[in-house]
């Protein structure tokens, strides 16, 4: 029997954050977190001690410029993928799309 895999949301929130070049307290600021309680709480998610609903996550991916799913993927690769397509504009989107329906 494989041990459970640990979930994927507080590695994936620091190495967006890291990557942001924010820090934790930053973030959470930005998301909207009370000043005093912003460094905490975001701590608390990228330990794994809490987890942010739904609608916080939507807040912090928003501050990060990146799909919330990132945050879920359990594949490296497809959490990449996530990240990089999040970045992209309406253009660049449209390219990939097609470039994905031509090879299926």
């Amino acid at each position: 029997m494989s041990a459970e895999k640990k979930p994927p949301l507080p590695k994936r929130l620091k190495e967006a954050r890291t990557e942001a070049d924010l820090s934790q307290k930053e973030l959470g600021i930005r998301a909207g977190f009370d000043e005093f309680a912003a460094s905490a709480r975001m701590n608390q998610y990228e330990t794994g001690k809490h987890s942010p609903d739904y609608q916080t996550l939507q807040k912090i991916a928003g501050v990060l410029k990146i799909d919330p799913s990132f945050f879920y993927a359990q594949d490296d690769s497809l959490a990449t993928v996530i990240k990089t397509y999040s970045r992209l504009n309406s253009r660049e989107r449209t390219k990939v799309k097609s470039a994905f329906d031509r090879h299926l």
